[in-house]
């Protein structure tokens, strides 16, 4: 089992910056490939980013060039460096973890709970 808590959310401006963290305990973390989804009221959940145990990183065309994904394997982390946020990126983010690097849920074993950012015009 890999349980992971995602940290950062809040309220901001928009064309403000966010900074959400992801920590995870468990199973060796190196072995993971880390993605961040978020899910926006009555939309379906939607791949951002992911980043691959061996570092390499996959944007999603939404996000691209605006946010950054890195990880940090001595401390088990993952941070999403989100910038220029914009109205429509009000969402609940999840981190997930899984063998698979992919843009689809199913590829993610394990979940966080998610936490919530919410972007005022």
């Amino acid at each position: 089992q890999v349980q992971l808590v995602e940290s950062g959310g809040g309220l901001v401006q928009a064309g403000g910056s966010l900074r959400l963290s992801c920590a995870a305990s468990g199973r060796t973390f190196t072995n993971y490939n880390m993605a961040w989804f978020r899910q926006a009221p009555e939309k379906e959940r939607e791949f951002l980013v992911v980043i691959r145990y061996s570092g390499g990183t996959y944007y999603g065309d939404s996000v691209k060039g605006r946010f950054t994904i890195s990880r940090d394997n001595a401390k088990n982390t993952v941070t999403l460096q989100m910038n220029s946020l914009k109205p429509e990126d009000t969402a609940v983010y999840y981190c997930a973890a899984g063998t698979q690097s992919t843009t689809y849920e199913r590829g993610y074993n394990y979940w966080g709970q998610g936490t919530r950012v919410t972007v005022s015009s």
